[in-house]
């Protein structure tokens, strides 16, 4: 069986070893201040294999999947990728169960950009 780290990898395609934590991506995240990790510390947890952490937290969901972590990365390990990566683990343990419109409001922090909500629809609601 594939070890969560290594299946988060191979899912997102990029490899976190490459981050030389120079925090770019994080200073170029316009949901910097709601994010429980931040980009370069999502690399740097990925990298460490506290997935189950990161699965674990209401975070991921905060990501806005905008890309500028993408885009500011001059060693292209890109951290959006690894968030959805993380976020598509938690969705195959559920297994069946996709985000239900009803289930939204529980989820939700008051102080959520409406961006982030349109895109949890848009990938989990299948």
């Amino acid at each position: 069986m594939i070890d969560m780290m290594e299946q988060i990898t191979r899912i997102a395609g990029v490899n976190p070893r490459k981050c030389m934590r120079c925090g770019k991506c994080s200073g170029a995240c316009p949901a910097y201040d709601e994010m429980e990790y931040h980009p370069h510390q999502f690399v740097s947890m990925v990298e460490n294999g506290r997935i189950d952490e990161l699965m674990r937290s209401k975070g991921i969901y905060t990501c806005l999947s905008c890309f500028a972590c993408v885009e500011r990365c001059p060693r292209s390990v890109e951290p959006a990728k690894l968030i959805e990566a993380v976020r598509c683990a938690v969705e195959r343990q559920q297994g069946m169960d996709r985000l239900r419109p009803e289930a939204v409001p529980g989820l939700l922090n008051p102080d959520l950009p409406q961006q982030a909500i349109t895109s949890a629809f848009r990938k989990y609601r299948k």
